[in-house]
């Protein structure tokens, strides 16, 4: 930025400055204009800062500075008038400028920037002699604190040096102290591994025998077993036809009846009798408490996702809940607080649940309701309702991250729909395999 004069009092109005103004120089004469602009009235002020007339001279340096020199530079009235309140308010060393002997004492910065403002004879000089004598001030500085950061970064270096030094001879001996504590552990070893190899043939040898024990006690049971389960297969052969024959006489079914119904129940009997020797407990336990696998190829929500039904048809939800081994998953609050959010939390989680334990003795479906544990003001005493299950998040954990570890508990191919408005979890629980229906399609259901 290149400062001109135009129309200030003195005799240097006509001086030109061939340099930008430097920014120490430049800082004094914002503050300068700051202090002053008080003093003005809203007319007295340019048109563009005149919005800043109410503000304080440290806000105004801070966020009217550029607009201040620019004003300063091409207004010479306001230029005058900044400078007859400079006048008013340092008149020793104005008049000093104006007599062309700046103070010795004064800060050169400071000579700079009055002689900036009020223009005087030689005020070009003054404003580069003050660039020239902050560079130099900001060359000496530079160079000081350079030499003592090297003295500094020497003094760390040489107690650096001490400190390995005396760090090596630590080390060394306790390297020494390790060697030996190596060697005695070797021998150790040694030692140890001489038993190891002697009980290890030892136990070779009892391994030996009792294997040998093992598989003749096996091979009589194998024996038992399969004549156990040749007699249980034939008295249920017999079971089968004499019952077979019973239903033939008492029905007057023909004998092709009677065979191919004795074909099934022998069927039957092998299944059950197969199910007994391989100790297959019955499936009591669901997927949501142990994560555990269902049979693969069942239908996924991806699979309905081709139905002609509209997503907001609340028969799309009867259709999911009908498919095998269904689980439907509901945010509970994100539901209540769109069907009736005036109600009182506790009356809106005992209405949802209420509504959900019907539909779930309806359609038979796993049901999972899962509320938010921040929302709860006090420990909930809840029994839940017959087919519902019911879980608050833990502290920290939110209601979202919770549906979304129980869809991600589930095994692929299992159908699960989850209930929620929320479009976050609705896309989260979709990149997992579930399929997200709108609460608003719950609560017609519901109802």
């Amino acid at each position: 930025m290149v400062e001109t004069a135009g129309g200030g009092p003195g005799d240097g109005t006509a001086e030109v400055l061939d340099r930008p103004l430097p920014d120490g120089v430049r800082r004094r004469v914002v503050r300068i204009v700051a202090e002053a602009f008080g003093g003005l009235t809203v007319t007295e002020l340019p048109a563009q800062l005149r919005q800043y007339a109410r503000f304080t001279p440290s806000r105004r340096a801070k966020f009217a500075g550029n607009a201040m020199a620019a004003a300063l530079e091409t207004e010479p009235l306001f230029r005058q008038r900044i400078g007859d309140r400079f006048r008013e308010a340092q008149p020793e060393l104005a008049g000093a400028l104006d007599a062309g002997s700046p103070p010795p004492a004064a800060d050169p910065l400071d000579v700079a920037a009055a002689a900036y403002v009020l223009r005087p004879a030689g005020w070009v000089k003054l404003v580069t002699a003050a660039g020239e004598e902050a560079q130099r001030a900001d060359a000496e500085r530079a160079d000081e604190e350079s030499r003592a950061e090297l003295e500094r970064l020497r003094a760390e270096l040489a107690l650096a040096r001490d400190h390995t030094r005396a760090e090596t001879e630590r080390l060394r001996a306790e390297l020494e102290a390790v060697r030996r504590e190596t060697d005695a552990l070797h021998r150790k070893l040694r030692s140890a591994l001489s038993d190891v190899k002697r009980g290890e043939a030892a136990l070779r040898k009892a391994r030996g025998e009792v294997d040998a024990v093992r598989a003749e006690a096996q091979a009589q049971v194998s024996a038992a077993e399969s004549e156990s389960r040749r007699l249980k297969a034939r008295l249920g052969e017999a079971e089968a036809g004499l019952e077979a024959a019973r239903r033939a006489a008492r029905e007057g079914r023909s004998v092709e009846d009677m065979r191919v119904r004795l074909l099934l129940d022998t069927l039957l009997d092998a299944t059950q009798g197969l199910r007994r020797e391989l100790a297959l407990p019955p499936v009591s336990v669901r997927p949501a408490e142990t994560v555990d696998a269902v049979e693969p190829g069942r239908m996924t929500p991806k699979d309905i996702a081709a139905r002609a039904l509209s997503e907001h048809d609340p028969a799309i939800l009867d259709q999911l809940l009908a498919l095998p081994q269904a689980h439907l998953v509901v945010d509970g609050y994100n539901v209540t607080k769109t069907g009736y959010p005036q109600m009182p939390l506790e009356k809106q989680r005992l209405r949802l649940l209420g509504q959900l334990s019907a539909l779930a003795a309806q359609t038979g479906a796993e049901v999972t309701c899962v509320f938010d544990g921040a929302e709860l003001a006090a420990p909930v005493l809840l029994a839940p309702p017959r087919g519902v299950r019911v879980l608050f998040s833990k502290p920290g954990v939110t209601a979202d991250e919770l549906i979304r570890q129980l869809v991600r508990a589930e095994p692929p191919g299992r159908p699960v729909i989850v209930a929620s408005t929320d479009r976050e979890v609705a896309d989260g629980v979709a990149k997992a395999g579930a399929r997200p229906v709108a609460s608003a399609v719950l609560l017609k259901r519901l109802s």
